[in-house]
């Protein structure tokens, strides 16, 4: 593709990433830390975010259709880009490095979980609820299949936000982009923290 056009699908890939597709992460993640609550308090907020106006239209446009668009062009780029040692040093190609495995774990990671939690779902088979989550969950090799994918998952967006400032030109110093890796870093453990904590809620009950 041309340089013009390039740039373009890399600010667009990066823009996605954020908007809407991290803020459908969180708040996908604090839904089912509901679970810390109990049984019911889960099954309440997961109704109300599936029983929401046109939720089939925004979960279309708003979730799948970007990181269908995300992830495809995220494959392009793992398999073109390369690290740029004297721009930014080892401790950032190596970021750079874990943000491109972790992007395909994540990918696996959301078919597979579309597959548990929506296409089931449209087929009849199951349905969303604590009890579904808990019969996923209580199998070792899904709760250790779901701990990776959560935790990539987290890590992809919270370094993607550094890589989403500079793409931006939101921080060009080397000062500003050593403050936004320390921020990014809180958003990495709080929003793990916030994951984890779920899965081991429906796996052991504690």
């Amino acid at each position: 593709m041309s340089d013009q056009r390039d740039f373009f699908y890399r600010r667009l890939h990066s823009l996605l990433g954020v908007i809407p597709i991290g803020l459908f992460v969180v708040q996908h993640l604090i839904v089912n830390h509901f679970a810390v609550y109990g049984e019911e308090s889960f099954n309440k907020a997961a109704s109300f975010m599936g029983n929401l106006p046109f939720v089939l239209v925004l979960e279309t446009f708003v979730i799948y259709l970007p990181i269908l668009f995300h992830a495809i062009l995220g494959v392009y780029i793992v398999f073109v880009a390369k690290n740029n040692a004297k721009r930014y040093g080892f401790f950032r190609n190596w970021m750079f490095f874990l943000q491109r495995i972790t992007g395909i774990i994540t990918f696996i990671f959301i078919i597979v979980h579309v597959w548990q939690t929506r296409i089931q779902v449209a087929m009849g088979a199951v349905e969303v609820d604590y009890s579904l989550m808990e019969g996923i969950l209580t199998q070792p090799f899904f709760f250790w299949f779901y701990l990776i994918g959560v935790i990539s998952t987290v890590f992809h967006l919270a370094n993607g936000l550094w890589g989403f400032a500079v793409s931006w030109g939101i921080i060009q110093s080397p000062r500003s982009q050593q403050i936004v890796t320390y921020a990014t870093l809180f958003v990495f453990v709080v929003v793990s923290y916030i994951g984890v904590r779920s899965l081991i809620v429906f796996a052991y009950g504690i």
